[in-house]
């Protein structure tokens, strides 16, 4: 028989098929629920490299973690689907049986309004104990819910039809390859779409009157910018002589702080905007403060040292 035959006409657990259709739901939903989950992940990893990196480079470390990544989630997807599985989907889908046999509506309608019921406890059970943003939290939690909902109705179909549950390799194996395709489009529409630049950081176009002003950083660092042109530097890190004149990068460190008064003006390195502070004084040299943060917060920072291990020092708005 499959998963529901008869599940309206008769009581939960008084046939001798019910554990065997309850497992077959467990085994089924974490499947489901686990399939989504590298995806989520990439999604989730995507939104957090969209802030600025301040020109910094991943390199090889990073393509080691990402491959590392990559090898431990088939590792860890079942675990997690398993976790979501018994805390939210399956009994959302109790729930819904329940309901299905005295209220008029299908059984997945019912399955999607209880998962986003417990969508909403589970955010403020979370609220509540670690401070999470309820709605936000309430409504990625519901947004989890529905994939699985609709795949187990989905499942429930197929076993109805063949006449017995499915087993533990006919809802994994889909699983996985629904998963990697997932994967793999999610993966190939969010390079594509940054090629073409609809996603990915862009620094803030500022002008030479929206630079003016204060900005401090780190250990009492301090740059004033005035409109004519003017600098006034506080303990501000600046090209040292020597990295610039002989590329030694591995000084330590690998800057000089100064003080003093200096000029100003707007320039351009690499593919960023930047302000260009010059020192009457000896002390340092030229250094460009590339523009970046947010329109709404911008920032200026200048990198020291080797270009993959660079030193970065960041000046907000006094």
């Amino acid at each position: 028989m499959g998963w529901e035959n008869r599940a309206d006409d008769d009581p939960e657990g008084d046939r001798p098929g019910d554990v065997v259709r309850s497992l077959a739901e467990l085994n089924a939903a974490a499947a489901v629920c686990a399939a989504q989950f590298p995806t989520i992940g990439l999604i989730w990893w995507a939104g957090t490299q969209q802030g600025d990196d301040y020109g910094g480079s991943y390199g090889f470390l990073y393509v080691l973690a990402l491959a590392v990544v990559v090898l431990v989630t088939p590792l860890v997807m079942p675990f997690v689907g398993f976790a979501h599985a018994v805390a939210h989907i399956v009994p959302a889908g109790h729930l819904a049986r329940v309901t299905a046999r005295h209220v008029r509506g299908p059984t997945w309608a019912w399955h999607l309004v209880y998962a986003g019921a417990l969508a909403v406890v589970w955010a403020a059970v979370t609220a509540l104990l670690w401070s999470w943003p309820f709605l936000i939290t309430a409504t990625v939690l519901a947004a989890l819910g529905v994939l699985p909902v609709l795949g187990l109705g989905h499942l429930r179909r197929r076993a109805r039809v063949t006449g017995r549950p499915q087993g533990f390799w006919a809802v994994w194996l889909p699983s996985l390859f629904a998963s990697v395709t997932l994967f793999l489009l999610v993966f190939v529409g969010g390079l594509l779409a940054t090629v073409v630049g609809l996603v990915g950081y862009q620094a803030p176009a500022l002008s030479a009157g929206q630079l003016t002003g204060l900005w401090r950083g780190a250990d009492g660092a301090a740059l004033r910018l005035d409109p004519g042109g003017k600098a006034e530097l506080t303990k501000l890190p600046t090209e040292s002589e020597s990295e610039s004149e002989s590329g030694d990068w591995f000084a330590d460190p690998p800057y000089t702080v100064c003080e003093g008064t200096g000029n100003w003006s707007t320039g351009r390195i690499g593919d960023r905007d930047a302000v260009v502070v010059r020192l009457d004084s000896g002390c340092g040299r030229q250094t460009y403060w590339k523009i970046g943060g947010t329109e709404g917060a911008p920032e200026l920072f200048a990198q020291f040292g080797a270009p993959d291990a660079a030193e970065v020092f960041v000046l907000v708005r006094g």
